[in-house]
């Protein structure tokens, strides 16, 4: 039997086993916020009054997965701290009959069970990925990305997970973006799935990949975001990727060599509304699309938000 024709064997024998586990990669340096995150990791800046890592754990919650691996750095230690119970502050907050704040200092806790491992130096997101291999085992994984997260009202993981838990290989989540973008981006060279997946969405057979091109060698305008659901098979593929580009070991270089070697890979584009907090920029425009969101804050935010940009245009002429 060929290795493609073996590959193609072993995904398909994996097919059925829903992933119950997710990955999030937390080790990175976040030098776009310093100096915030020379001492608060990015991943616990505040959107409103949560951080951005609890809303991406209660959107793997939400999908089903009940274990977390966060693979971090030094001096991150408190990601770990938000997920534990505090028995002091929230026996103060039950003496003062305090219930909501209560409920929701608890909540973190009841999420998930959190699990850690420290990758010693950032080299990339393959090589975060790989600190995984013990705490997964041989099933297939969700990987979220830190810094991006999307509505709850517009699920991206159950079908995700569906699709792979159906054809056992690889399946990425994209976002079309303009043709200007594409520099920015992992972009997908796509066909038609033609295996039975629609009904989970606008899911795409995955034809090939190419990191960051410029728009004239950009094969679509399907960009990958931050959501991965891969099989264990990967951690091979990692080890016998070499450095790519920045000198660090991509995810992405893992991937294609499954895709050449016959493993399936399918997309899902995305249509809902993903928050990206990776950059200064998108990180306040998620605080603002949040807060405007808000039950409790929501219209008082609004109206003041509303006066202070019409402020700022001053009188019209």
């Amino acid at each position: 039997m060929s290795d493609a024709s073996t590959t193609q064997a072993m995904s398909t024998s994996t097919a059925g086993r829903r992933a119950v586990k997710a990955v999030i990669p937390a080790a990175g340096l976040a030098t776009r916020f310093l100096p915030a995150t020379k001492a608060v990791p990015k991943e616990l800046l505040p959107v409103v009054d949560r951080p951005v890592l609890q809303y991406i754990i209660e959107e793997a919650a939400a999908a089903g997965i009940g274990d977390v691996l966060l693979v971090t750095g030094r001096g991150k230690t408190s990601m770990v701290d938000h997920f534990d119970r505090q028995p002091y502050l929230e026996a103060r907050l039950e003496e003062k009959g305090d219930t909501e704040r209560l409920a929701a200092i608890r909540r973190p806790s009841e999420l998930a069970e959190i699990y850690t491992c420290r990758q010693a130096e950032p080299l990339g997101l393959g090589h975060a990925v790989s600190y995984a291999e013990s705490h997964v085992g041989d099933e297939p994984f969700a990987v979220l990305l830190g810094d991006e997260f999307v509505d709850l009202s517009e699920p991206l993981l159950p079908a995700m997970l569906d699709i792979q838990a159906r054809t056992g290989g690889i399946v990425l989540a994209f976002l079309e973006v303009a043709p200007e973008e594409t520099k920015r981006y992992g972009i997908a060279s796509v066909a038609p799935s033609g295996d039975g997946l629609t009904d989970l969405g606008e899911v795409v057979k995955v034809t090939g990949l190419v990191e960051k091109p410029a728009p004239a060698d950009a094969p679509s305008n399907l960009a990958v975001i931050g959501r991965y659901v891969l099989p264990a098979r990967i951690f091979d593929a990692i080890r016998r990727t070499g450095p790519g580009s920045g000198g660090e070991i991509q995810l992405t270089d893992a991937m294609g060599l499954l895709l050449e070697e016959g493993v399936p890979v399918h997309g899902i584009v995305y249509r809902g509304t993903r928050y990206d907090t990776g950059m200064p920029l998108g990180y306040l425009q998620a605080v603002v699309q949040i807060a405007c969101q808000r039950e409790d804050l929501g219209a008082e935010f609004r109206k003041w938000l509303g006066e202070f940009v019409g402020s700022l245009s001053g009188p019209s002429t």
